[in-house]
């Protein structure tokens, strides 16, 4: 083949290449742009799915329907009740060394004692191993201590964790120095951490299951 000939076939290959390298360009960019379509459709998939697995870790929740229930037979925030819950059991009940009992740790004498408030004729401490029961009686002294100490939820909770006498106490003491009983002037470390993180709690389920919670 002469120079000229071989010139020549080489500029008539020139296009072709460059056609080549386009083609497989484009079928790159597609094939990268599919693969980007593809994951951005998995993300929108799994992301309720991971966001509900966190939740479920950091801040879970069950039986939303008889905590929706109660609380509002109770006249109760129904996030106070997951958050008490939360606080007690993190929806795991445990048995606990001091004897209180289920999802919202509750002593057997307490449980007894709102029984014969409540007038029921049928309870048994063994009820308390069920959750339905379990959060209607824990929603019961909820409503119970908020009512005895004029609807405040600090000394409330205080006195859920701590104990109605020592919370009386409390404010007693406060009150002799002109000043209702706030969180920092909770003498116990324990009931001042169970009251931060309840209401904290409180908040965020508020926030985070709106809908499930009845908001």
């Amino acid at each position: 083949m002469s120079p000229s000939a071989t010139t020549t076939y080489a500029r008539r290959g020139r296009p072709r290449a460059r056609a080549r390298r386009a083609a497989v360009r484009r079928r790159r960019l597609t094939a990268g742009l599919a693969v980007l379509v593809l994951l951005a459709a998995v993300v929108m998939v799994a992301r309720p799915l991971f966001r509900r697995a966190i939740d479920d870790l950091t801040l879970p929740l069950a039986y939303s329907d008889v905590i929706r229930q109660q609380a509002a037979e109770k006249h109760l925030d129904p996030a106070l009740v997951a958050a008490v819950i939360y606080a007690e059991t993190k929806f795991d009940p445990r048995p606990s060394s001091a004897g209180a009992e289920g999802l919202m740790q509750i002593m057997p004498r307490t449980a007894e004692f709102l029984a014969r408030r409540s007038g029921a004729t049928t309870f048994t401490v063994a009820d308390l191993g069920t959750p339905q029961v379990n959060i209607a009686y824990g929603s019961y002294y909820l409503r119970y201590l908020l009512n005895e100490y004029g609807g405040q939820e600090v000394p409330a909770l205080a006195a859920y964790n701590g104990g109605e006498t020592n919370v009386d106490r409390w404010i007693a003491q406060e009150r002799r120095l002109g000043r209702p009983l706030t969180i920092s002037e909770i003498p116990f470390p324990e009931t001042r951490a169970y009251v931060q993180r309840v209401l904290s709690a409180q908040r965020e389920y508020r926030q985070r299951y709106a809908a499930a919670l009845g908001y």
